[in-house]
């Protein structure tokens, strides 16, 4: 094998060599960021389902007047 032929074989073989580093890296940030966004998500319905949870007697107290309300108004014109 000639010199020059070692030489740009050389040089491929690091330039595969960086490529392939390279793929590795954007590899790893694209699953780093499909789990920042699965953990992003689960907080944001997470929150919303917890908020719900907490807020849901206040809606039942206000759905009862809102009832008793509309019972009222009913009686009223009888």
């Amino acid at each position: 094998m000639d010199p020059e032929s070692k030489k740009l074989l050389t040089d491929t073989l690091a330039l595969a060599r960086e490529n392939n580093d390279l793929l590795h890296d954007i590899r790893r940030s694209l699953r780093l960021q499909r789990i920042a966004r699965i953990i992003y998500w689960v907080f944001i319905i997470g929150s919303a389902a917890g908020a719900y949870y907490f807020i849901q007697p206040y809606v039942d107290q206000v759905m009862g007047v809102y009832k008793s309300t509309g019972d009222l108004f009913r009686n009223f014109g009888n």
